[in-house]
């Protein structure tokens, strides 16, 4: 899940704090210790149709003194949440758009066919929209259908690839909505390995300062 949180970095507020996770599954489980490498989040809230598979989820971040519990209605952590991320084999959308408030970032990670939705089309709408590859366009049902409505201008999207190498823009401001949508590359190994060293470097340096 190393590529989500790299996505954060560039498009999720510097000041997210709140983080909500669709789905508890295994893929799912990596997310929040993802996320807490790149956004100092405080509070997570996990939604999942199995209130039990919820709750073993969040036993983990809690342990780490995050604030961690399951989420009752779906509808209002989404509106409360600075990020939203899934990582569901959801079907049907289970995240809309109109419960997006401005300067959310959304995470969609789970779907990877033409069938499977996790948003709606009016997540996209006036949203700054990055993909793990442009193959993303023809093989995620959340892109197809924004794309076939015309909501969504398949010219305006933005590979993480680029962002990262500085030709196309991240984040621009605190108001507007990101969404981030990966079908899986070798990016992601790429991606992990970054984030790995990256962390290896800062305890390095902690270890200095404190010795």
């Amino acid at each position: 899940m190393a590529v989500s949180a790299l996505a954060a970095s560039y498009l999720a507020r510097k000041n997210a704090k709140r983080l909500l996770i669709v789905g508890a599954a295994r893929v799912a489980s990596l997310l929040c210790e993802a996320y807490l490498a790149v956004r100092d989040i405080s509070t997570v809230r996990v939604w999942n149709p199995t209130t039990s598979e919820a709750q073993a989820l969040a036993a983990k971040p809690k342990s780490l003194g995050v604030d961690a519990q399951v989420a009752g209605s779906l509808e209002s952590e989404v509106r409360a949440a600075d990020i939203v991320t899934c990582a569901t084999l959801s079907t049907a959308p289970l995240v809309h758009g109109a419960w997006l408030r401005p300067g959310t970032h959304v995470d969609l990670i789970g779907g990877f066919t033409p069938g499977m939705r996790e948003s709606d089309d009016a997540v996209f709408a006036n949203a700054t929209m990055a993909v793990d590859s442009m193959d993303a366009l023809v093989e995620a049902g959340d892109l197809i259908s924004p794309i076939e409505r015309g909501v969504l201008v398949p010219g305006t999207i933005r590979t993480l690839r680029a962002i990262c190498d500085g030709t196309a823009p991240g984040r621009i401001s605190d108001n507007e909505i990101t969404v981030f949508k990966a079908v899986g590359t070798a990016l992601s190994d790429l991606t992990a390995a970054a984030l790995v060293y990256r962390a290896a470097v800062r305890e390095e340096s902690a270890e200095s300062v404190m010795s």
